[in-house]
């Protein structure tokens, strides 16, 4: 069954160096708030402000506000009359030149060059998942963190509560023995839109549709776009996958170690179109751990595992199944259940091992303040590989269903030449930072 954002929700447990030197000045004067800027500012934008400063609001300043709808940036604007307003964030970084964090909350397609163009100025960055649009742009961000030492943070906030704390506990003290295979799977369904209309529609007085298109190569401006249908579109997202696949195979990515597959292969029941991604979405990858291969899938729409039914299992909108050679873990945002059920009736969990985070968010403005003694959980080195994984799952439907052989040390499919061309797409001139 497929279900909206609103019906998502409900269901879910949570509703809710001199290039370093901003780190570094914030660590030798702890009174100063870091001054941040954020930009997208709408959406999933308006929840980031909202749950930073709910567990940071006390460390933060807001200098800044980057929106290319002008009706976004006067209801945000009323909420910190202080901030500078813009439309375009290459502005916004000429003129604010002592920002310490930057926030980006933008449509998919737009997240690396926002987040480099701070970073590649000494700004540690928080970028909403999947990271960014394809696999290059994931590792140009992860390689300026890097050189630049700064403190980065993926938005997977799910990462930051209690219950995938446990979870992680549980794999990592054998609960379920040796994992044998891994299922993720989400009943959303971004895609499978009709092409978009030829019509010619007149661009809305609030809308700054070039800076939005950003990087994107030209289209003309279509209301099927927006507000988040855009993730339904291959210019501008990745579908269901993009939008929560971070999420949900985040689990496993942390539970396990894994690291980069070696072979992905997405699958679906409808022919690949060059504009609109596809719905129940199938897509198989084999990972190597513990000098073995684990198999690994994802499924979204109505797409489920089939052991849900062999096994007897409760089906549920969502979830991770983690399958072991002595039982089965099964995991969402808020709850564990361990099969067979008679077997783990009087099990005794594990010891809690991995310290409560103070908030998603915090994780990043305190390794801010601190100058990197701390570092926040989803990092770019560590989500950049979870993100390269499901951009790696678009890049299969969109060379044509095909199974990918990847070398991860070359950034490199090695089996289909062609399927190259979606690794690493190009920008559009002026939009490259």
């Amino acid at each position: 069954m497929l279900i909206n954002r609103r019906q998502f929700l409900k269901t879910s447990a949570v509703s809710a160096a001199l290039f370093a030197a901003p780190g570094i000045l914030r660590a030798q004067n702890v009174n100063s708030k870091v001054k941040l800027a954020v930009v997208g500012i709408s959406g999933r934008g308006d929840g980031n402000i909202h749950e930073i400063l709910n567990d940071s609001g006390d460390l933060i300043e807001m200098v800044g506000l980057c929106d290319v709808d002008d009706n976004n940036l006067a209801r945000q604007g009323e909420k910190f009359p202080n901030a500078k307003r813009f439309f375009d964030y290459r502005t916004m970084f000429d003129e604010l030149t002592s920002l310490d964090a930057v926030l980006v909350s933008t449509p998919d397609h737009t997240h690396s060059v926002v987040s480099l163009a701070a970073m590649k100025r000494g700004i540690p960055c928080f970028c909403e998942k999947p990271l960014a649009h394809d696999v290059a742009e994931i590792r140009d961000m992860q390689r300026v963190a890097k050189e630049k030492n700064l403190a980065t943070q993926m938005g997977t906030i799910i990462h930051a509560t209690s219950n995938y704390r446990r979870v992680v506990e549980l794999i990592q003290a054998g609960a379920v023995g040796e994992v044998k295979e891994v299922h993720c799977w989400c009943g959303k369904g971004w895609g499978g839109y009709d092409e978009p209309s030829k019509e010619k529609f007149e661009v809305p007085s609030n809308l700054h549709w070039d800076e939005w298109l950003g990087p994107a190569q030209w289209l003309d401006y279509n209301p099927c776009y927006l507000p988040g249908r855009w993730r339904g579109y291959w210019p501008f997202g990745t579908g269901t996958f993009g939008d929560m696949a971070c999420h949900v195979m985040d689990l496993p990515f942390w539970a396990l170690g894994l690291k980069y597959p070696k072979t992905i292969h997405a699958t679906c029941d409808t022919e690949i179109s060059k504009m609109c991604c596809p719905l129940d979405v199938e897509c198989h990858y084999e990972f190597e751990h513990n000098g073995k291969i684990l198999p690994l899938t994802w499924y979204d729409g109505n797409r489920r595992p089939a052991v849900i039914k062999e096994r007897n299992l409760d089906p549920q909108v969502m979830g991770t199944l983690f399958v072991g050679d002595e039982g089965i873990l099964f995991a969402d945002y808020g709850s564990i259940k361990l099969y067979p059920r008679e077997k783990y009736e009087n099990y005794q969990r594990p010891a809690q091992t991995i310290p409560a985070s103070p908030g998603h968010h915090r994780e990043w403005i305190n390794s801010i303040i601190d100058g990197g003694k701390s570092t926040p959980l989803c990092n770019f080195e560590y989500a950049g590989r979870l993100a390269e994984a499901v951009q790696l799952g678009a890049v299969s439907l969109r060379a044509g269903k095909i199974k990918l052989e990847w070398d991860a040390d070359k950034m490199r499919v090695t089996n289909d030449e062609a399927a190259n061309a979606f690794v690493k797409t190009e920008h559009r001139p002026g939009w490259d930072v």
